[in-house]
């Protein structure tokens, strides 16, 4: 159900919660002093450094870092979302999640409701037609011929749409009512909009909708929780599209969902990589070989929101494509899109398969053991990128180290701060024989140093051109600081983890900081006002609501980290950083109000 959970929910279940039995229960625990201990759950260790505070309610691994309270432990362990590990924990403390909703959102999430049920319900018709109707020999042949079982097809709740126009009309009756609610959740099309030929119409029952899908193969969408969100289709005969996909709804956006997700989580293994394919078939086939770590996208290209859900499952992504033009152009794309994914301890690979094959022909002709041999030695994305890049280039002139290095640099500025960041430049730097320091040198003086000197006295532009270099000297400036710096924002938390109480330093007027609207910036206002508010919050209670923060468990390493800044010297920084980023802020409202200056006189000047 959507709707906000209530804060004081989440801290009524917090408090009625031991993280110690909600451990316990996923992984057994051994009482050590005050703590609890066992071998961390999410990486590999044979002594144990994962450590579960009873008196904080705080969990800790002094290995990979990982922490967070219990919220954050059953979001980590079950690899669900927040309401999700909410649910989950009210349901064992004998709670019902409340929602605060507005009349809007209620009648949304009946519609909702009601959507899921129909297309629960259709899903469920047409797996009874593969097994009952007089025509299913057709369909299950096919299936056969692909190599697949009745337990796989079961598994992934494959079934059957006869031939005819009104069979969901009949199964679901013809009511205004019930038309409606099949064409809202897209296994109808209306007549009017969609018309069919003469021919077809004459074969069409008097309804004002016929089905989407007839006699075709029915694959189930479903989303990470199993909900059937829509339905794709393979035809038998020779009609066109070969592959159908609902429409989008209120329940599909299929730029947003993985086919196999839930199907992946629900086998029950843990894994620790999973393989990117493009289709239905593929995702099936490599289950029926018994690779169930695979996924694909809905015939749209790999997003942001894709990799989200991945990373979220496994450290680990490999792409799977042909090993054609058009494969190696979706490769480039997906590259293009892993980039600003790529945090430390994640891995994205490249797997090119011989031309004119797919997944599915080719676990088929060489087996499960070489498949997965292919996909261990599959080319990182270092590897991928350097070699693309440069394709056209010859490295051994000066004149073409310089090209690449030039190209390199938009594709890096896109990495996160980290070490995985500073290994890329390394690579470069072997590339083009020159210091990674110096080629970082020369990437930072590409950036105007000095973007105020074409404005005028009176705040004008001498010109629309040097606004316009002014401009993108910002904007470019800005990547550059966040490529080869850690973000003022993360640092200056960091050193709150260190030492909350130089929170209580700051007598500058921090209201400009509301008016950000990046993370780090915003978590950082919000671990001030805390300790301000409560000067005895302590760090294991802000590493919680960092835990809780869309940037992770990015912190939970402080305590593991090198300590550069001597205990006495974080104040002074930290005043300093704060000083910083007001600046900075306070800049970035003056560049907003010279960009409505500009915009304005080019409206003149037309």
């Amino acid at each position: 159900m959507a709707g906000l959970i209530p804060q004081s929910f989440i801290d009524n279940l917090l408090n009625r919660t031991d993280i110690v039995d909600v451990v316990d229960k996923r992984v057994p625990l051994k009482k050590q002093g005050n703590n609890y201990t066992a071998c961390c759950p999410f990486h590999q260790e044979k002594t144990p450094s994962f450590s579960v505070n009873q008196e904080r309610q705080f969990y800790y691994c002094f290995g990979c870092g990982a922490g967070g309270n219990a919220i954050g432990f059953v979001m980590n362990f079950d690899k669900s979302d927040f309401p999700v590990a909410v649910e989950t924990l009210a349901k064992d403390a004998g709670l019902e999640v409340p929602r605060e909703e507005s009349q809007r959102q209620i009648k949304q999430n009946r519609q909702h409701m009601s959507l899921y049920d129909v297309l629960s319900s259709a899903s469920a018709f047409y797996q009874l037609q593969l097994r009952k109707h007089p025509l299913k020999e057709t369909p299950v042949q096919y299936l056969k011929s692909r190599g697949l079982t009745g337990n796989v097809a079961a598994s992934f709740a494959i079934g059957f749409a006869p031939p005819g126009w009104d069979n969901l009309l009949k199964e679901f009756g013809t009511s205004i009512e019930s038309q409606k609610l099949l064409l809202g959740a897209g296994l109808t099309i209306e007549r009017s909009k969609d018309k069919p030929s003469k021919k077809a119409q004459n074969r069409i029952p008097e309804y004002d909708y016929y089905d989407r899908f007839r006699n075709r193969i029915i694959f189930p969408i479903r989303d990470s929780r199993g909900r059937t969100i829509a339905l794709g289709g393979r035809v038998l005969g020779e009609e066109k599209p070969k592959y159908l996909n609902s429409p989008e709804t209120a329940v599909f956006q299929k730029s947003s969902e993985l086919y196999g997700l839930y199907e992946l989580k629900k086998s029950g293994d843990k894994f620790s990589k999973i393989v990117l394919v493009e289709g239905y078939m593929d995702v099936i086939a490599l289950s029926q070989m018994g690779i169930k770590n695979s996924v694909a996208t809905l015939g749209t290209a790999t997003n942001s929101r894709h990799l989200s859900k991945i990373f979220k499952q496994v450290p680990e992504l490999i792409f799977c494509f042909d090993g054609d033009d058009a494969g190696e152009k979706a490769a480039w794309r997906a590259l293009e899109a892993a980039l600003p994914h790529m945090q430390d301890g994640r891995q994205v690979k490249f797997l090119f398969l011989p031309s004119g094959e797919d997944p599915d022909t080719y676990v088929r002709t060489i087996g499960k053991k070489q498949f997965l041999m292919e996909v261990s030695s599959a080319k990182p994305l270092e590897d991928f990128l350097f070699e693309h890049l440069s394709a056209d280039l010859d490295t051994t002139t000066g004149e073409g180290k310089a090209r690449l290095s030039d190209l390199a640099k938009t594709h890096l500025s896109k990495i996160p701060d980290g070490i995985y960041s500073r290994l890329m430049l390394e690579k470069l730097s072997d590339l083009v024989g020159l210091p990674a320091e110096s080629i970082a040198k020369l990437y930072s003086k590409s950036a105007s140093s000095h973007p105020n000197e074409n404005i005028t006295s009176d705040g004008n532009f001498s010109s629309t051109s040097e606004a316009g270099d002014f401009l993108k000297a910002g904007i470019q400036s800005k990547r550059e600081d966040n490529f080869y710096q850690k973000p003022a924002s993360i640092k200056a938390i960091e050193l709150l983890l260190q030492k909350p109480e130089i929170a209580l330093s700051l007598t500058k007027d921090l209201e400009v900081l509301h008016s950000a609207e990046d993370e780090g910036r915003k978590l950082l206002i919000s671990l001030i006002e805390m300790i301000q508010k409560d000067p005895k919050t302590d760090i294991f209670t802000m590493l919680g609501y960092c835990y809780g923060s869309n940037l992770g468990n990015q912190f939970i390493q402080i305590f593991g980290d090198e300590k550069i800044t001597p205990k006495d010297g974080l104040q002074g920084e930290f005043i300093q950083i704060i000083d910083n980023i007001l600046s900075d802020m306070r800049r970035k409202l003056d560049l907003v109000k010279l960009r409505n200056k500009l915009r304005a006189k080019v409206i003149e000047e037309k």
